[in-house]
């Protein structure tokens, strides 16, 4: 199976299965000298893990990272950086009536038909537990930048289901089970509950925002700035739509107001969404992702077995309601994981990056 390493001067390999003994990555490019510890990469991957609020799933992993490789004395040594997180709340049991049957809107149906075989224990390498070693590398790419050039990675939730959740400030953001930048969060705790009592699931919609990053990266025509965020945005599980900047609005906007203007202070507004022709402006990096609903839900629904004849499948077990409550620091993660290959591409053939315009109507 192909397709496991994200990233080019910053490479990412990730390995393991959801109820496999362990997950991890081999982080490939990491400039020497940095320092680095397990206590710089966990504080996101608390953020992401399950169990930590009733409306996720309560599968109950601590996530803990151990650095195998790449590090002498607490500094980064340019050689290959191993992250390992062990599993140790697997319950395959939960996954026996399955192993037969398709799961609707899993990757089930196709993994099957590609391989011929599939490890059904809460979807194998197609699971979302397979975020959580992108997150790991993420974090050592946001420190780097942070260090370099003061690069802030940030994100929230902007909709869950059909309820649209208003901004406020980002000091909320981390002190709710939605990542919502909002004080009150108590008719979205309604909503989630209402779902999870009737069986079923919803999606979302989040938005990424990253602040200081260096003008210049990116390199047209194929690997544009946001065609490889799209890519990394893709890449995760769930998502189903990408934008950057105005995004979709652009449809509906005119020439006269979707260009964003400039004047010797900076850029009047950023509806490109820190993006020009594939090469960012320094400019705030503006994403917003659509994630689909979760496919695994107790309702019953209409699938076929392996031999192809009518089944129907109840899938049980621990599972999030919406699946985009934990996304947004897989987002950050990805994200920054873009930023960080980028500038060490841009380093590699232009030297270091230069300092861009002040922006002088930023994006709250």
């Amino acid at each position: 199976m192909s397709g496991n390493t994200f990233g080019h001067l910053f490479a990412v390999t990730n390995f393991g299965e959801s109820h496999g003994p362990a997950i991890g990555c081999v982080i490939d490019g990491c400039p020497p000298g940095m320092d680095l510890s397990e206590a710089d990469i966990q504080p996101d991957l608390d953020r992401r893990r399950p169990g930590t609020s009733r409306f996720v799933t309560q599968r109950n992993e601590p996530d803990a990272v151990e650095i195998l490789s790449g590090v002498y004395q607490g500094k980064t040594t340019g050689t290959p950086i191993c992250l390992l997180i062990k599993n140790t709340d697997q319950r395959s049991k939960d996954y026996g009536n399955i192993l037969e049957t398709f799961r609707p809107g899993h990757a089930d149906y196709s993994y099957f038909q590609k391989y011929g075989i599939r490890d059904p224990r809460g979807g194998g390498r197609s699971s979302a537990r397979m975020t959580a070693p992108m997150v790991a590398a993420g974090a050592v790419a946001k420190k780097w930048l942070a260090q370099q050039y003061g690069t802030v990675f940030r994100g929230c939730m902007t909709q869950v289901g059909e309820m649209t959740i208003g901004f406020e400030s980002w000091d909320f953001v981390p002190h709710n089970a939605f990542f919502a930048p909002v004080a009150d969060t108590s008719a979205l705790e309604a909503y989630m509950d209402a779902l999870r009592k009737a069986g079923d699931s919803c999606g979302a919609r989040i938005r990424l925002s990253a602040s200081h990053v260096p003008v210049g990266l990116g390199e047209p025509l194929f690997d544009k700035m946001d065609a490889d965020i799209a890519h990394a945005m893709m890449g995760i599980n769930a998502v189903k739509g990408v934008e950057i900047g105005a995004g979709f609005a652009s449809v509906s906007q005119r020439g006269t107001t979707h260009g964003d203007s400039l004047t010797p202070q900076g850029f009047l507004s950023n509806n490109a969404g820190g993006v020009l022709g594939g090469i960012s402006t320094g400019q705030d990096l503006e994403v917003s992702i659509a994630i689909k609903p979760t496919s695994s839900i107790l309702s019953p629904r209409h699938s076929i077995d392996t031999a192809g004849q009518p089944a129907e499948v109840v899938t049980k077990g621990r599972h999030d309601p919406c699946v985009g409550l934990r996304a947004t620091p897989i987002a950050e993660a990805m994200l920054a994981l873009v930023v960080m290959d980028h500038a060490l591409r841009h380093r590699a053939q232009c030297g270091d990056v230069s300092v861009a315009l002040k922006p002088i109507a930023a994006s709250a």
